[in-house]
């Protein structure tokens, strides 16, 4: 799909893109608007998940068309690519990558129309109105579509915690709205509702639902501009003209009024999380009145106030489009989520009151710690306290800082416990207006739990690929996040905390392979094997080694050192930008926006261009921070290029355009790039101007002033924004300038060199049939390395390594370095000798990132566990397993079975049958055995079986065939997607012929 660029600064209404020109809607505002430069529905095809619909700046409202409910494309409720609309519901996700929320849902409709159309009692079942993207227009604030069979025209505006409907009927139509409670978006479920008409013009209830949020409440006040003259209610089982209703899965209700000659039908909504009491609150302090239009120029206004906290001259209109449109989705989120006394649902069910400052919700912290939060915390400070805050609260209420919090909910998504860098960044740059001490012991309780790996990673220094998935990533973040730690409580005065955190971020050299040059996971006290730097495996969270190799924002300075110096490091980052973009292993849609391994699309990446400064090449980070932005950010539904992550993949593109990104949140330092804009005035709380001027032709910039100064170092720190003044780039100078920065100049990032790093066990298999020959490698110079070959050695176990071990029968092999009375963590590998019942022969091929142990995985005596990211599994995806095995010699066999696993969360099921065939030639197969599966396919949880037939048979091959599912049931999350088949081990009783 093609679309032409902004007319008068808003999409031609020639293209798809379709944008409100705020110019025509309101005559009043000035020509120079920055509204006219935001188009919401950037964004909303391919995979950005954003809405289009009407908020404020972080409001708890959301009021937006929902065109879709199923699917990953659902996460905003509405995708570009449709041409129906479900209704409108009133709290959406912007850029998640997961779904929930589509609270509330109302659509008007003609009088009469079917509460529940044939077939449509499920959610995302109703009824469906067809529109025209040329009948669509958004801005800030607002959102107008009008419906291609009933004409009916619905205009959408909000307030923080109000949503406010326009519908205008045809002439003489009776007006009808559809209010459905069992709607919401992808996994979230009704699990109990409650609608209740208290007057003619007013109704209440309650919508709780569990999905990615385990319970959520939403209570309601619903006002209408005209009575209700009738009303139908149904929870799926009955229709009922009562006026009120309570159901336990969800209810729709059909409420309708008089003709009107024309006269518009208004509705408004406000929400809270506390009670209907809160609500009514919420709606009689925020919109009293019935003036849609002011309702509307108020949201306009709010959001002319935020986004005119930054702004910039010159450009293109695509650019400042592009731009203008990235702020806006930069502040979506976080949400509101205390009402107007101040109350709020706390973490753990009780309700709270926020006296002085407002609770928020929707924390998607493993992804905004890195630009949108170091954004805010440059033009929204007072916000940036509230969010600090907030999240301190949350901490006290759940006893654990926010992971990735939803309505009062801790979701457990993705990795890492980056509240902490939001905290310590916030406090590092002034804002320390919260209780520091109970943020510093909250953070210690996170770091210390025993959850996702933590044990492991307290015990060995890193987290063994076979104690955890995702071990390379959960690692190198947890390592960043202690640095944070430390730093904060060297601040507070605690040293001895301040000591503990910074040994403990020097985890991520026990990960680096200098073999290889990548960070790799330890698998069995080695490394993992076999190894591919483009492959996306579970040791890896939506990434690959390419991309997690780069991630130590706390000490670039030692990662530049661990790779062979400044020379090295720029050849390794040369080669991620350059080197062939497929990918390997399995697949991952959240890894888009390729610039050779780079994934622009993705948060892990997001810094990587910014690190060549660091060694000296400041001139490559310019080239490539314009590469990426004009590349991969576009003003169309697909101008993002991945999930926008409330914000964040926005926020990055905000912080490139101003010409700085800050690597490190913790450390107050700026990396310089290259500012887009000839100018760009950012507006500070503190009353100050900061501004960005780039004077460049050629975007290089060689020579920079701060307030009519020389400025050397290609930073800036955060205390010279704050400050005010004028910073101007400019390619000034010789041509050799830029090229190369003195080390004096450079950001820089570093800590401490004193870990002593782990020695590897290094073997071929963890499984021999005779010998092997076990080698121990020591990665930490002048330190001595120490063995021991007993299961569960002392202190007098350890001897001086000496050589290669040669092991004849099972062994366990523990290792640790020491030096100047430090140790490393020790490291344990098991080896089991093991007679295999025969060779397999693959008939089906197995998917190369689930090999286990290769070829003769499946009779190599190593058993997998129930988590399958652990290894130990061979995988076929869609695909019948298919396998035959061969035991050298007739053979009269008594029994035999094969050992799978079944997630269905990973869309991972038992097979519907396995069947043994036997031959004696290995060409005719007969006596053929089926074992049916009896375990459901739905049935929650890791879980392990053996498919096992007994009976003797004489033999000499064993051909396994599995029946794989297939594709993923209906009822499945990924319904339609491909299934797997997992399976560790054939397990044979036989004896001689």
């Amino acid at each position: 799909m093609t679309h032409t660029g902004f007319v008068r600064g808003i999409v031609s209404r020639a293209t798809a893109v379709l944008c409100v020109c705020a110019a025509v809607l309101c005559p009043s505002v000035s020509a120079q608007d920055v509204l006219r430069s935001v188009n919401p529905f950037i964004g909303t095809g391919a995979h950005g998940h954003t809405f289009p619909g009407a908020t404020v700046p972080f409001g708890m409202v959301q009021l937006s068309p929902d065109t879709r409910v199923e699917g990953w494309d659902a996460c905003g409720g509405y995708h570009h690519s449709d041409s129906t609309i479900l209704g409108f519901s009133h709290t959406h996700l912007s850029g998640t990558g997961v779904p929930d929320y589509g609270d509330v849902l109302v659509l008007p409709v003609a009088a009469g129309t079917a509460l529940v159309p044939p077939g449509g009692a499920k959610p995302g079942g109703g009824t469906r109105a067809a529109f025209r993207h040329e009948d669509e227009r958004a801005t800030p604030g607002y959102y107008d579509v009008t419906f291609r069979d009933t004409r009916v025209r619905a205009e959408l505006s909000a307030t923080l915690r109000t949503g406010f409907h326009r519908y205008t009927f045809p002439r003489g139509s009776a007006a009808a709205l559809l209010v459905d409670l069992q709607h919401g978006l992808g996994p979230d479920r009704a699990r109990g509702c409650e609608f209740r008409l208290v007057s003619d013009t007013e109704a209440v209830g309650l919508r709780r639902s569990a999905g990615w949020a385990k319970d959520q409440q939403v209570f309601f006040v619903m006002r209408f501009s005209r009575p209700v003259v009738a009303a139908v209610m149904t929870d799926f089982e009955h229709e009922s003209d009562t006026r009120a209703l309570t159901a336990e899965k969800g209810l729709r209700a059909r409420l309708e009024f008089r003709a009107a000659d024309g006269a518009p039908l208004l509705v408004k909504v406000a929400l809270s999380g506390v009670d209907v009491d809160g609500a009514r609150k919420n709606l009689e302090a925020e919109n009293p009145g019935w003036d849609f239009n002011a309702t509307r120029e108020a949201a306009a206004a709010a959001w002319r106030k935020e986004l005119r906290k930054i702004e910039i001259t010159g450009g293109s209109e695509t650019q400042r489009a592009v731009f203008y449109t990235a702020l806006y989705h930069s502040m979506v989120a976080p949400n509101v989520w205390s009402d107007i006394d101040g109350r709020y649902r706390g973490m753990d069910g009780k309700v709270y009151t926020a006296e002085g400052w407002t609770m928020y919700t929707v924390f998607s912290l493993w992804d905004t710690f890195r630009a949108l939060h170091p954004l805010l915390s440059i033009i929204d400070r007072a916000r940036t306290r509230d969010f600090v805050r907030s999240m301190v609260a949350k901490g006290r209420e759940a006893r654990v800082l926010p992971v990735w919090e939803l309505a009062a909910n801790e979701t457990w998504c993705m990795i890492g416990y980056h509240s902490v860098p939001v905290i310590v960044d916030a406090a590092m740059k002034g804002i320390t207006d919260f209780d520091m001490q109970t943020a510093l012991a909250l953070m210690k309780q996170g770091a210390t739990a025993d959850r996702f790996g933590l044990r492991s990673y307290n015990r060995y220094g890193f987290i063994p690929g076979d104690d955890e998935g995702e071990s390379v990533s959960k690692t190198l973040e947890y390592a960043y996040d202690d640095w944070c730690i430390s730093a904060f409580a060297q601040s507070l005065g605690f040293e001895k905390d301040a000591a503990e955190y910074a040994r403990r971020a020097q985890g991520w050299k026990h990960l680096f392979d200098p073999g290889t040059g990548f960070m790799r996971p330890r698998i069995n006290g080695g490394w993992a094997a076999p190894f591919d730097p483009s492959a996306v495996t579970n040791h890896y969270t939506e990434a690959n080694p390419w991309q997690y190799s780069f991630f130590v924002p706390q000490d670039v300075d030692g990662l530049i050192r661990a790779f062979g110096g400044d020379a090295a490091f720029v050849r390794k980052l040369d080669t991620l930008f350059t080197t062939a973009s497929s990918l390997a292993g399995r697949e991952q849609s959240d890894i888009t926006g390729m610039i050779g391994q780079y994934a622009q699309g993705n948060e892990p990446s997001h810094h990587a261009a910014y690190l060549y400064a660091y060694a000296g090449e400041p001139r490559r980070t310019q080239q490539l921070a314009r590469k990426i932005m004009d590349s991969l950010f576009h003003n169309t539904p697909e101008g993002i290029c991945g999930n926008d992550d409330c914000g964040q993949m926005s926020a990055w593109y905000v912080m490139s355009a101003l010409g700085v990104y800050q690597v490190c949140p913790g450390r107050t330092e700026y990396v310089l790039g290259s500012p887009l804009f000839p100018e760009a005035r950012i507006n500070l709380e503190n009353g100050r101007t900061f501004t960005m001027r780039m004077e460049s032709k050629n975007h290089v910039v060689r020579r920079r002033t701060l307030n009519g100064q020389e400025y050397a170092q290609w930073y800036l720190d955060h205390a010279a924004i704050e400050a005010g003044g004028t910073f101007v780039c400019s390619d000034a100078g010789n041509d050799d300038e830029g090229l190369a920065a003195p080390r004096a100049t450079r950001p820089h990032s570093s800590m401490q060199n004193d870990a002593l790093i782990a020695p590897a066990i290094v073997a071929s298999a963890a499984s021999f049939r005779d010998s092997l020959s076990v080698t121990v490698a020591n990665y930490s110079d002048g330190a001595e390395l120490l063995v021991a070959t007993v299961e569960n050695p002392g202190p007098a176990d350890y001897t001086p390594y000496r050589g290669p071990i040669t092991l004849r029968s099972d062994a366990v092999i523990s290792a640790y370095t020491q030096k100047d009375g430090r140790r490393s963590g020790v490291v344990r590998g098991v080896f089991t000798r093991h007679v295999p019942a025969g060779t397999v022969r693959i008939n089906t091929p197995y998917q190369a990132h689930y090999a286990a142990g290769g070829d003769q995985a499946l009779v190599d005596g190593v058993r997998g566990r129930a988590d399958f990211r652990l290894g130990g599994w061979q995988g076929w995806e869609e695909n019948d397993l298919d396998v035959t095995l061969d035991l050298g010699a007739r053979a009269v066999i008594t029994a035999v079975g094969l050992s799978c696993v079944q997630d269905h969360n990973a869309w991972i099921f038992f097979p519907r049958s396995v069947t043994f065939a036997f031959s004696t030639d290995g060409v005719h197969f007969n006596n053929e055995r089926t074992v049916m599966n009896t375990v459901p396919e739905e049935k929650e949880g890791a879980l392990m079986k053996i498919f096992e037939m007994s009976g003797t048979v004489g033999a000499r091959y064993v051909r396994v065939t599995a029946k794989n599912v297939g594709r993923c049931p209906a009822w499945h999350k990924g319904a339609g997607g491909k299934a797997w088949i997992f399976a560790d081990e054939i397990i044979i009783s036989k004896r001689k012929q």
